[in-house]
């Protein structure tokens, strides 16, 4: 492949620099092979960007003619991602269409129908030759050091030697007639123009022995017939591209514009995200405690950029700000600290009854599916639940994190050990002391509040002569069991007096046992 100015050879519609100053029907076409993770839903993200802000539609296509590598449930997965994104499809398996069925098995007949079209117009041909010879053909190439291919074997069969084979009963396949001498030229609204010796092209299989189609017949017709404008896929389909482009022009059709955008590579090494280097699947992020605002802005910065300063962008100054001409070519790379940062984001702008709404399904769970413990009586007070998360909010970085950092607010009882009690620089027999004198302190409060067991407990500090991390720290540890912890007061005043009182007197009855 090399770049080229030269227009004349263009099978490509118009310039790809104005098209987004037209409405846009843009697609998404998965194969429901396997379960699409970021990488695969960041190309439709991309897709919907440009069709929300030109006007257009978008379009879900169901790319399934792969039988028997379907995986069950892929397609409800896809478009339960959609939803949980929150990207509405404007055509597609659920919602339907003017130009459906948008399952390409459905579709058979028409594919049939446009395969025997081009073998009428002497642009593709059927082709006989069994797996066997096909494998004996690609073992001698190996053995030759040339690039494995079909050796086009039966692009010459006579007339009646293709009528002898169908009068046999053979099977065969329906492959393009790539032409074989010149250049194909793709526009791609990323690259500019993408140039192809045709040499080097391979006589893609259109048409399988099942009829079912390849990629390389179905999509041309479905995008063309479902009137797509715009087809932004991967980069990996670049190769591919000539052989569509072709296809096109033999059909007689006016090729959509394409963008191939870049890969998302996984987080160690060059490897392209995937299932075996770093991906999972998008609706595990849910269950992880993942907003679908943090993946959308996260997914939008792969390969996108608004500016050398904006990070955080709503759906809708995404939709306001997307434009092609702002889809780099370099690769962009997976990196799960940065869509923590952003996620962390989301959770701290959520009023405090969101929070609770999407919180307590993750506290709820059972312990052994990361919830709080089984001790925990559900259904959790709601109220009482949200003044809890109001005070770790700051801190937490997935909704999964809550069952963890908030579980001492709901447990009868603590557990550490006593010499976490004592702070840097201090001992027991003088930690001791403090812990009674603040029992003493608060026991004497008339209310229960942060502000006034702040207040007090300070004025003691200062009494005992002591810093107040080395008196604070104790207490911290005495009332959640833990050396980090929302703010002390605040904890303490959400806790309420009862509890926190007999946590101080349990702590002080293990310091006074501890032997050190």
């Amino acid at each position: 492949m090399s770049q080229s100015s030269d227009s004349a050879a263009l099978m490509s519609a118009s310039d790809p620099h104005t098209t987004t100053t037209r409405a846009a029907r843009t697609r998404f076409a998965p194969s429901p092979t396997g379960f699409q993770h970021i990488g695969g839903y960041r190309t439709a993200l991309f897709s919907w960007l440009l069709a929300r802000h030109t006007g257009g539609q978008f379009l879900l296509r169901i790319e399934d003619t792969d039988t028997a590598r379907t995986v069950p449930g892929a397609v409800d997965a896809v478009i339960e991602g959609f939803k949980w994104l929150g990207l509405e499809i404007d055509e597609g398996p659920e919602v339907g269409g003017p130009f459906g069925p948008y399952f390409q098995t459905q579709r058979r007949d028409l594919y049939l129908i446009y395969a025997e079209q081009l073998i009428a117009g002497g642009h593709a041909y059927r082709c006989f030759c069994t797996p066997e010879r096909l494998q004996r053909v690609r073992e001698e190439q190996r053995a030759r050091s040339e690039p494995p291919r079909y050796d086009r074997h039966c692009r010459y069969l006579t007339p009646s030697e293709i009528a002898a084979q169908l009068d046999e009963g053979q099977s065969y396949v329906v492959r393009l007639a790539a032409p074989t001498s010149g250049k194909t030229v793709v526009k791609d609204a990323l690259r500019t123009e993408i140039v192809f010796e045709n040499a080097s092209l391979d006589d893609a299989v259109l048409l399988k022995s099942n009829g079912l189609p390849t990629y390389h017949l179905a999509n041309v017709i479905d995008d063309h017939l479902m009137l797509i404008t715009h087809v932004l896929r991967a980069e990996e389909w670049i190769p591919s591209a000539p052989l569509h482009a072709i296809t096109y022009q033999a059909l007689g059709w006016e090729p959509p514009i394409f963008a191939h955008v870049p890969d998302v590579l996984a987080p160690q090494g060059g490897k392209k995200l995937s299932k075996r280097f770093g991906a999972i699947p998008l609706l595990e992020y849910r269950e992880r405690g993942y907003l679908p605002a943090a993946i959308l802005n996260y997914m939008a910065l792969l390969g996108w950029s608004y500016d050398d300063k904006s990070n955080t962008l709503s759906r809708e100054q995404l939709i306001e700000a997307f434009d092609l001409d702002r889809v780099g070519v370099a690769p962009a790379r997976y990196d799960e600290e940065r869509l923590l940062w952003f996620n962390g984001y989301y959770i701290r702008q959520l009023a405090p009854e969101e929070l609770t709404g999407h919180v307590l399904p993750f506290m709820e769970r059972v312990e052994a599916e990361g919830g709080l413990p089984d001790s925990v009586a559900r259904p959790l007070d709601r109220a009482y639940t949200a003044r809890v998360l109001q005070l770790e909010q700051e801190r937490m970085k997935t909704l999964a994190d809550a069952p963890a950092m908030t579980s001492f607010f709901f447990v009868n009882a603590l557990s550490y050990e006593p010499r976490t009690l004592i702070a840097k620089h201090m001992d027991a027999e003088r930690t001791l002391d403090g812990l009674r004198r603040s029992h003493a302190t608060l026991a004497a409060l008339t209310g229960w509040e942060a502000a006034e067991m702040e207040a007090r407990l300070r004025e003691l500090v200062a009494e005992l002569g002591l810093k107040p991390v080395q008196l604070f720290t104790s207490l911290r540890v005495a009332v959640t069991g833990r050396t980090v912890s929302p703010p002390l007061f605040e904890t303490m005043e959400t806790l309420g007096r009862a509890t926190s009182m007999a946590r101080i007197e349990q702590a002080i009855e293990a310091l006074a046992a501890y032997p050190g």
